[in-house]
């Protein structure tokens, strides 16, 4: 394997460990809210919470990365980037697109 390519799965792993910590640590702070912004169910919060470090390690290791992204069309894209807009509309838009991301949670949920 090239040097890249273990650096890809090295960045993958590091990625892997951050994000279950992450998790792991907005759940046990505030539930609720995690379930929100991680954008999981109710079931992968409770086995996120229960995940030992041996088990969050093991986890971590391969080579899939864990997270993804909770959106994947143009309006929610274009309104995060807010391509071509004034500062001042940044705000609004950031805050359109965190209403529909919240809305797609509710409908996951």
């Amino acid at each position: 394997m090239s040097t890249t390519a273990d650096q890809i799965l090295t960045e993958i792993r590091e990625a892997n460990l951050s994000y279950l910590m992450l998790a792991q640590n907005l759940i046990r702070a505030d539930r609720e809210e995690a379930l929100f912004r991680l954008g999981i169910s109710e079931d992968t919060a409770d086995m996120l919470a229960m995940l030992t470090p041996a088990q969050m390690l093991k986890i971590a290791s391969g080579n899939t990365l864990l997270c993804r992204f909770r959106f994947d069309d143009d309006l929610v894209w274009g309104l995060l980037t807010n391509h071509g807009k004034s500062a001042a509309n940044d705000s609004t838009s950031r805050l359109h697109a965190s209403i529909l991301m919240a809305g797609r949670h509710q409908e996951a949920a």
